[in-house]
């Protein structure tokens, strides 16, 4: 009696098995099954241009790479050398305007100064040399030339100018000018597009700005003697330029 019940009892889940398997597959004859979405607005349309604003600027900051290189034959020597020296060139930056915060080191090494020994077949260590570099930002435009002679004074032999560059304190004010000429630039671009293709310019759809470049100017600065005239340095003019991409629709 028990197998009999078992065996009924198969047959039934069989049957419950085949039954659910029949609904699905009808259920699956309803409509597709949805694995995934694909969405066309994401694909790039309308009329896609680059604008691109530029905008001349007059350099307000002008930056001294200078400072001091001494050498001795023993280290101690060199180092007390640098350093009366670089006080002195540091006195002369204060003493004509530079901000000690505008002064940052950028450089200080001491290294050996070694030459070839034919004799001994060697190389051997004749003294060591101290170098002490820094940027000095200069605010005052009209006192470039002479700061850069109040600096070759003061550090006398041991002075090292390695260059001066010129940049914009504050670019925004240049930034947006440039960021209006570029949008009237991507415009204008659109526009003619639209007319070549027949087709009505439509309202922006998006709009990324690009790359913002703002070129800093260098140049090598010429120390003269203290008693020469004053150094004549002359910063010129900054080119800033923007660049902008703009998706215009069509109506």
């Amino acid at each position: 009696m028990k197998r009999n019940l078992l065996v009924v009892t198969g047959m039934v889940a069989i049957a419950l098995a085949l039954v659910l398997s029949l609904i699905g597959l009808g259920g699956c004859t309803a409509g597709p099954t949805t694995i995934g979405t694909v969405d066309f607005n994401n694909q790039q349309s309308g009329i896609w241009v680059t604008g691109e604003g530029e905008v001349i600027a007059i350099p307000d900051i002008a930056t001294l790479w200078l400072g001091i290189e001494a050498q001795a034959e023993t280290v101690a020597e060199a180092q007390s050398q640098a350093a009366e020296a670089m006080n002195s060139v540091m006195t002369a930056l204060t003493d004509n305007g530079v901000d000690e915060d505008d002064i940052q080191t950028q450089y200080f090494s001491i290294d050996q100064v070694t030459r070839w020994d034919d004799f001994e077949d060697e190389v051997v260590v004749v003294g060591y040399r101290v170098t002490n570099m820094v940027t000095a930002k200069i605010r005052e435009m009209d006192e470039v030339g002479s700061i850069i002679d109040a600096v070759a004074a003061a550090g006398g032999d041991y002075t090292r100018i390695n260059n001066i560059s010129f940049s914009v304190d504050d670019p925004s004010p240049y930034y947006e000018e440039a960021r209006a000429e570029a949008m009237a630039d991507a415009r204008a671009k659109a526009e003619q597009l639209a007319d070549l293709a027949g087709v009505g310019l439509g309202k922006p759809t998006y709009i990324s700005e690009g790359s913002v470049y703002t070129p800093v100017i260098y140049r090598d600065a010429w120390a003269e003697e203290a008693a020469a005239p004053s150094t004549p340095i002359s910063p010129g003019e900054i080119e800033l330029t923007l660049t902008v991409q703009v998706a215009y629709a069509i109506d």
